[in-house]
């Protein structure tokens, strides 16, 4: 699972998902793109998820980029325990998606191989996606 090596604070706050991708929000590396659709905290786990699916359709052919990385701790409260006594421990990583940012880019596959594969990848996601191509 993907995960920063070090940090600089163990706990983050929440913060606010509004506004759109700055960065990040065109296809640069591969031909086909995963471009999100609104906001959303995506886990190192569907990222992976993603990943795999994406690899195993293409049978291992073509490059797979993965544009984001997860770098934010979120912290949970054991079940059943009551209010106050401070934060909870971090219980893993997140990545902030932001609409119009771009997930996961692939190359070096036919057209119909990179859709179906993509299409696999947003089934993995809890929200929407499209698939974007590079404008050239």
């Amino acid at each position: 699972m993907l995960s920063p090596k070090r940090v600089k604070y163990r706990k983050k706050q929440k913060g606010r998902r509004k506004g759109f991708a700055q960065k990040g929000s065109s296809v640069h590396f591969g031909g086909y793109g995963l471009q999100a659709m609104s906001s959303a905290w995506m886990t190192n786990r569907q990222i992976e998820a993603g990943r795999i699916a994406i690899t195993r359709h293409m049978k291992r052919g073509g490059k797979v980029w993965i544009r984001v990385f997860p770098d934010k701790p979120v912290s949970h409260k054991p079940a059943e325990v009551r209010m106050g006594k401070g934060k909870g421990a971090p219980d893993g990583w997140v990545a902030v998606i932001r609409p119009g940012r771009i997930i996961y880019e692939i190359d070096g596959v036919d057209q119909d191989v990179a859709l179906a594969a993509l299409k696999l990848a947003r089934y993995k996601l809890g929200f929407p996606t499209r698939v974007v191509t590079r404008r050239r």
